[in-house]
């Protein structure tokens, strides 16, 4: 039972919004693996959504994928400003004509 318990807590399943204007991403699409780790940033900034998240790729050199969508990002937002330990797993990728279909879990993070 230990080991259940420090396992990541999957807080949302949902696409990462914007990738089509995301530049180069096209280019860096073979890098991205399913199950890879990712990373949320809040934009509390954005002149567009208040709630704004954006996910990038883990590592030293993180890429820029897109945001939560608006309307889910909300309480991930939240936690973030709160300063929860949250995370990204990828979990889907696929190509519909031009756009790039990501779909991610959200992970609060336990120790």
């Amino acid at each position: 039972m230990a080991a259940a318990s420090s396992s990541p807590l999957v807080l949302l399943e949902c696409l990462i919004a914007g990738t089509s204007h995301r530049e180069g991403l096209k280019a860096y699409e073979p890098n991205l693996q399913l199950s890879q780790d990712l990373t949320l940033a809040r934009e509390a900034d954005s002149a567009y959504d208040d709630w704004a998240v954006r996910v990038y790729t883990a590592g030293s050199e993180p890429v820029w994928l897109g945001y939560l969508p608006e309307g889910r990002n909300e309480t991930v937002a939240r936690l973030l400003d709160a300063g929860f330990g949250l995370a990204g797993r990828l979990t889907h990728k696929a190509w519909e004509d031009d756009w790039l279909y990501l779909e991610i879990e959200v992970l609060l993070l336990r120790e």
